[in-house]
């Protein structure tokens, strides 16, 4: 298998491990996410004999999505959001912009719009601070849809927005009074008016 498909499968496996499930290899993470770098590569290494920490560090410095971070000294390693286990990844309190982006899949358009955002399965509401951003996350759910969510309105009305290190803004979540449907994917929009 060449490098670069190892490198990826690695990746996902990591983000299972440090964001939803250590025990896969026995893994126990701190109150703040934390993870030791050699655990972490024993652990992979059960499933991926090669994986090294020379890999680890390649996937930290090439993800696109900035998922990880080490310590400042490099003996420990988390995952900069996203996390189903209960974990506080110290992320800052800050201001919001007056507007934040949600791109989601079509199938959860009418759900949304009824009873807000609500994190699932995870920890909290992920926001971008960008359509393209939240289109792309919205294509990983089929048709993409974007909301505008009306952050600045809300934090003066008293809610509470984190941003993580590698910029997501999160939130337990966003009643449908602060939510708008703004974009739908427009590669079908073309499509249904060539029909």
């Amino acid at each position: 298998m060449d490098r670069q498909k190892n490198l990826t499968k690695i990746s996902k496996y990591m983000s299972l491990i440090l964001r939803h499930r250590p025990d896969v290899i026995g893994l126990t993470l701190d109150p703040h996410g934390w993870a030791g770098v050699r655990e972490l590569i024993r652990g992979i290494q059960g499933k991926y004999p090669v994986f090294s920490r020379e890999m680890l560090e390649e996937i930290v410095r090439t993800d696109e999505k900035q998922r990880y971070s080490f310590d400042q000294h490099g003996m420990r390693i988390r995952a900069n959001q996203g996390h189903s286990v209960h974990v506080d990844v110290d992320m800052e309190e800050k201001d919001p912009p007056e507007i934040l982006y949600h791109g989601t899949g079509r199938k959860s358009q009418s759900s949304i719009l009824a009873k807000g955002l609500l994190p699932g399965s995870r920890l909290f509401v992920h926001l971008s601070g960008d359509t393209e951003t939240a289109r792309k996350v919205g294509k990983r759910h089929g048709d993409p849809v974007i909301f505008i969510v009306h952050a600045g309105q809300m934090a003066r009305d008293g809610y509470t927005f984190r941003l993580s290190a590698n910029g997501v803004w999160q939130i337990p979540q966003v009643p449908a009074k602060y939510l708008e449907l703004t974009y739908e994917d427009p590669e079908r929009e073309k499509e249904s008016k060539e029909e």
